[in-house]
């Protein structure tokens, strides 16, 4: 192991633990950052808790659990926010953009990347054992499987975790996240109860998305339930254009294939431990080789070298996010497909850059992709991926690989 990345790794996460007590639930878990996230954010936890298995596997089994805590809150059974208001409720300003309907909400009515079952499999042993896990699929299964194939859909760009990608912008238009208008979709959807078969309904923009279910299709298989790389290849992956690509109900404005941003969740399926190995040999060869994300610090959000890659601090009045900056979480979920495959020397080459940039830059938020300046919130705790990434654990990687 690179023992002061580690040392590093697990100072910050333990710096930005919070337990406590609220609403009658008990709560432990890592903050994403101090200063900038001051809650439990769904996605955020299931990173956390894989890296701190490493330091303290309790630990990771009470952030996760908290997740599952605040389920007892929920206003549906097995339901689990993306956004988890622990120790205080939000304020006024907060409470007119986040995906609440109430300000007393102890979470948010949106989802996240569902890796819950995922995280738990590799950090604490078998999800199946707490029937919770269980439940919150069921939900899932319920209320966003909206054509009996096992994939999910989502209501709003930030349920993906990918907020202000460019490849949402032709499905809601100025509604998109990171425009202006954005705030506009969000009470649209309170409206609507954050319902996506109320949202179907009403013929509003729905996405089945690739980065969703590849997380998805990981915490069911961990939950002992059948492989869904079958049905993401069958319905998201071009065989054509060698990528895959979320499918669209109702978009502002039609965008054929061809023409959609080359952004990183192509590279996504990597991750699947089944994935056939044709496609995920062409989507290294192809994709992650060529110049626009290789040459870049792992692993860009959108290709260098597409028209809608921005490198500027902040779009549109907000900061740009997955507009293009690196991300950790990324490069790693693509490096768990290398190894699978390999790519032994390209996965060493994504952890000395990465950890080159994070000893001179931090762990923060994602980073610029050429010179690896890093940029928006400081002491970013998925970050600490990188440990992961630089130091694989053989008798963790068959939990997951």
């Amino acid at each position: 192991m690179n023992a002061p990345l580690a040392e590093r790794a697990r100072a910050l996460l333990d710096s930005n633990w919070r337990e406590g007590r609220y609403r009658g639930l008990d709560y432990a878990f890592s903050v994403p950052s101090p200063r900038s996230y001051p809650w439990q954010w769904y996605w955020d936890s299931g990173f956390h808790a894989i890296v701190r298995r490493r330091f303290d596997p309790s630990r990771s089994r009470r952030e996760l659990e908290t997740l599952l805590n605040a389920a007892e809150d929920g206003f549906e059974d097995g339901f689990i926010g993306h956004t988890l208001m622990w120790g205080h409720p939000l304020d006024l300003q907060r409470t007119l953009r986040y995906n609440v309907a109430s300000r007393h909400d102890l979470m948010t009515r949106t989802i996240q990347p569902p890796l819950l079952a995922w995280a738990w499999r590799i950090a604490v042993g078998d999800p199946a054992a707490d029937e919770r896990i269980a439940a919150h699929h069921g939900w899932l299964r319920a209320h966003r499987d909206l054509e009996g194939d096992g994939l999910l859909w989502i209501l709003q760009p930030d349920e993906s975790g990918l907020d202000a990608s460019p490849k949402f912008d032709h499905v809601w238009g100025r509604l998109a996240q990171g425009r202006v208008l954005f705030p506009l979709l969000v009470q649209r959807n309170r409206r609507l109860g954050f319902d996506a078969r109320r949202v179907a309904a009403a013929g509003r923009p729905l996405v089945c998305e690739v980065v969703t279910n590849v997380l998805w299709a990981l915490s069911e298989r961990a939950l002992g339930r059948p492989s869904l790389t079958a049905t993401l290849v069958e319905r998201l992956y071009d065989d054509r254009l060698g990528r895959f690509f979320d499918l669209v109900r109702n978009p502002v404005h039609q965008l054929p294939r061809e023409r959609r941003p080359l952004t990183w969740d192509t590279l996504a399926p990597l991750a699947l431990p089944d994935l056939p190995e044709p496609i995920g040999r062409r989507l290294v060869e192809e994709t992650l080789l060529r110049p626009g994300f290789w040459d870049a610090v792992p692993l860009p959000a959108v290709s260098l070298d597409d028209p809608s890659y921005s490198d500027r601090e902040r779009w549109w009045g907000r900061h740009r996010h997955w507009r293009g900056p690196s991300w950790v979480n990324s490069a790693w979920l693509v490096t768990l497909g290398l190894r699978r495959l390999g790519y032994e020397h390209e996965a060493a080459r994504i952890a000395s850059r990465l950890t080159d940039v994070i000893e001179r830059e931090g762990f923060r938020e994602y980073y610029e992709p050429r010179a690896g300046r890093g940029m928006a919130a400081h002491d970013f705790g998925w970050s600490t991926l990188a440990v992961e990434i630089a130091d694989p654990d053989p008798r963790s990687l068959s939990s997951f690989l």
